[in-house]
C-alpha cells in the first residue's frame, strides 16, 4: 500500500467516525465540533485528489464561516438537545434503511464513473492548474446549470426571509422612504414673538410687629 492510499483510508475513517458522532453526540456544541472535524477530513481527501481549490474553499467557507455561525447560534439559543432526542431509537431502523438506500444509489452512480478511464491530461492542462480548469468547466460547459442553481438559491433566500419576517406590534421602526422625503419645514417651525421685558418687582417692606416701637 502506498502512502497516498494509507492517508486516504485514514482520513476516510476519521470522516466516517466524525460524521457518526455528529448525529449521536448528546451536546450540540460537541456535534458542531465533530462536524468541523469531518469538514477538515473531507478537505484533506480533496488535497489527496489534487483539488487544492476545493479543499481550501471547503475550509474557508464551511469551517470558517458556516460552522462559526452554527456555534454562535447554538451557544446563544441554548437549545435543549433532550427534546430532539426523543424517539431517536424508535425511528432509527427507518433512518438506517433510508441511509442505506441513499448509499446504494450513490454507489450505483459512482461505480460507473470509476470504471471509465479518465483521459490523460495534456501538458497545457497541467500548466493551467486545476483552479483555472474548474473555472473554464463551470462557466463554459456548465454555465446554465450554474445559473439555475443560483436562481434556486436566491428563491430559497427570499422565501426564508418572507417566512421569518413577522411584524411586531411592540417594535419601533422608521420608514426609510419617509425619512428621505422629509424636509426642514416638516421638522422645524420658526415662530416670531415680540420681546417681552418684565418690570422689576418692588421690594416688600417688612411688616411692623404689634407693640413694637414706631
Amino acid at each position: 500500500m502506498d502512502p497516498i492510499s494509507a492517508l486516504f483510508y485514514l482520513f476516510a475513517a476519521v470522516l466516517l467516525v466524525a460524521a457518526f458522532r455528529v448525529i449521536t453526540a448528546r451536546s450540540t456544541v460537541h456535534a458542531a465540533l465533530f462536524l468541523v472535524l469531518s469538514f477538515f477530513s473531507a478537505s484533506c481527501i480533496w488535497m489527496l485528489l489534487r483539488a487544492e481549490f476545493l479543499a481550501i474553499t471547503l475550509v474557508l467557507v464551511y469551517v470558517g464561516a458556516v460552522m462559526v455561525l452554527f456555534l454562535f447560534v447554538v451557544m446563544m439559543l441554548d437549545i435543549n438537545a433532550d427534546d430532539f432526542r426523543q424517539g431517536f431509537w424508535r425511528h432509527l431502523p427507518l433512518a438506517g434503511l433510508v441511509g442505506a438506500l441513499i448509499a446504494l444509489e450513490m454507489a450505483l452512480v459512482l461505480m460507473r464513473g470509476f470504471q471509465l478511464e479518465a483521459p490523460a491530461p495534456v501538458a497545457r492542462e497541467l500548466e493551467m492548474g486545476n483552479t483555472k480548469l474548474l473555472g473554464i468547466e463551470i462557466y463554459t460547459h456548465y454555465l446554465y446549470p450554474l445559473q439555475l442553481a443560483a436562481v434556486l438559491l436566491l428563491v430559497a433566500i427570499v422565501a426564508a426571509i418572507a417566512l421569518t419576517l413577522r411584524g411586531r406590534k411592540d417594535g419601533k421602526h422608521m420608514d426609510a422612504s419617509q425619512q428621505v422625503r422629509a424636509k426642514k419645514a416638516d421638522r422645524v417651525r420658526l415662530i416670531k414673538m415680540p420681546p417681552v421685558v418684565e418690570a422689576p418687582s418692588l421690594p416688600v417692606a417688612p411688616e411692623s410687629k404689634e407693640g413694637g416701637a414706631t
